[in-house]
């Protein structure tokens, strides 16, 4: 009987894959390196334990946007999928179907019965996932969230799904920052 073989939470391994996936998107790629980088300097405010999933999450996030990933069209869905099909964990997969407030998006597109494959997580992983993801830009420059919001929705367009529900994953991703922002005066506290 063959088994198959899941890959630990393995950031060098998670940086591989993303930079194989999104080398063809340069942006793409300079903002993925810019988040897994920001996740990085997050983990003071994380359990060690956590630390690499943070990491491993971010450098695979946007990994959905690229062409060989592509399957519904919403990368958080589209990335997770993958995930699950080459043998990553559930929980890297399940962060990376729900960062950023995708359960927002995925119900006005319809596809929230599928992002229900993968539990939401809400942790203080998921939180850095979400806070690195919206303190880096599109070319990979550190921003903050309000910035990386506005200019989200300048770039999606006013009647984007994402503007659409705006209104509602606007206020959860700045509570996201605040716990963030509070578990690393802790940390710093506590150093």
């Amino acid at each position: 009987m063959t088994t198959m073989v899941r890959p630990r939470v393995d950031v060098a391994t998670a940086r591989d894959l993303a930079e194989a996936l999104l080398t063809d998107l340069p942006q793409r790629w300079a903002h993925t390196a810019g988040v897994a980088a920001r996740a990085a300097e997050l983990c003071a405010g994380l359990d060690p334990a956590d630390r690499d999933r943070a990491v491993t999450a971010a450098w695979l996030h946007d990994i959905g946007y690229a062409g060989p990933v592509r399957d519904t069209g919403f990368h958080p869905l589209d990335g997770a999928r993958f995930l699950r099909r080459a043998g990553w964990t559930a929980r890297i997969s399940a962060l990376v179907a729900h960062h950023s407030g995708a359960c927002y998006v995925a119900q006005v597109r319809g596809l929230h019965h599928e992002l229900a494959e993968f539990p939401r997580e809400q942790s203080p992983v998921a939180d850095a996932l979400t806070y690195a993801d919206q303190t880096v830009g599109p070319d990979g420059t550190r921003v903050d969230v309000h910035t990386r919001m506005a200019e989200m929705l300048t770039r999606h367009g006013a009647t984007s799904d994402n503007a659409r529900v705006h209104h509602l994953r606007a206020p959860d991703i700045l509570a996201t920052g605040a716990r963030v922002e509070r578990r690393l005066h802790l940390a710093a506290l506590a150093a």
